[in-house]
């Protein structure tokens, strides 16, 4: 991420601003407009094996779920929005977002079912920033931090440090966390019938 390019706004503010058409991502953090950086091309191919991974689930099973492009989440505590690498939304429930129809903003864990970060070089926000200031907070029921390279601290994905998939499911308004790594078959509260294993995640990057 490059460094904040304007002084302390509102989210109101920053969604009124967020140029059309640019083909920059933004997000809004504390009241700093942040230019988000280009991801790298090993974190799109394993976003895009997820992403496609979900829809057929979500499809297959008829649910009125959907993978918007460049929707945005709102802090529930601070002057902040972020744009998650996969958000899951459930169309059904859209009509209470007050942001939805003009920003493409949610802000209600009701609406979304799923949120997914994978890391590939800021992984203190994923696992710190983005889960205690906006995922609990909102009580988004499931957030995954897909960590394919590793890079985690030792406090997060263990000694000695290596690719894991951390599943966070809201349990009593607290996340409580389950890890997986090689050959250990993914468990989702969100898609319980989604049979992939941890490993079949991280090689969408070789």
């Amino acid at each position: 991420m490059t460094q904040a390019l304007f002084k302390p706004i509102t989210v109101k503010d920053f969604l009124e601003w967020i140029p059309e058409n640019s083909g920059k991502r933004y997000e809004l953090h504390n009241g700093a407009i942040v230019e988000m950086s280009q991801p790298l091309g090993e974190h799109e191919e394993v976003t895009g094996f997820l992403n496609t991974q979900l829809v057929v689930e979500f499809t297959q099973l008829k649910l009125p779920f959907f993978i918007p492009k460049t929707a945005l989440v709102q802090s529930a505590t601070s002057q902040s929005t972020y744009s998650p690498d996969i958000l899951v939304l459930n169309k059904a429930v859209l009509k209470s977002e007050e942001l939805w129809a003009k920003y493409s903003t949610v802000e209600h864990g009701a609406s979304i079912p799923l949120v997914v970060e994978v890391v590939s070089t800021n992984g203190r926000d994923d696992y710190y920033k983005k889960q205690g200031e906006y995922d609990e907070e909102i009580k988004i029921p499931e957030y995954w931090i897909v960590d394919y390279l590793g890079l985690g601290g030792m406090k997060y994905i263990g000694d000695p440090k290596q690719p894991t998939l951390s599943i966070y499911n809201l349990v009593n308004e607290e996340y409580q966390v389950t890890q997986f790594r090689g050959d250990d078959r993914i468990v989702s509260i969100a898609f319980p019938e989604l049979n992939l294993t941890a490993q079949q995640i991280f090689q969408a990057a070789l």
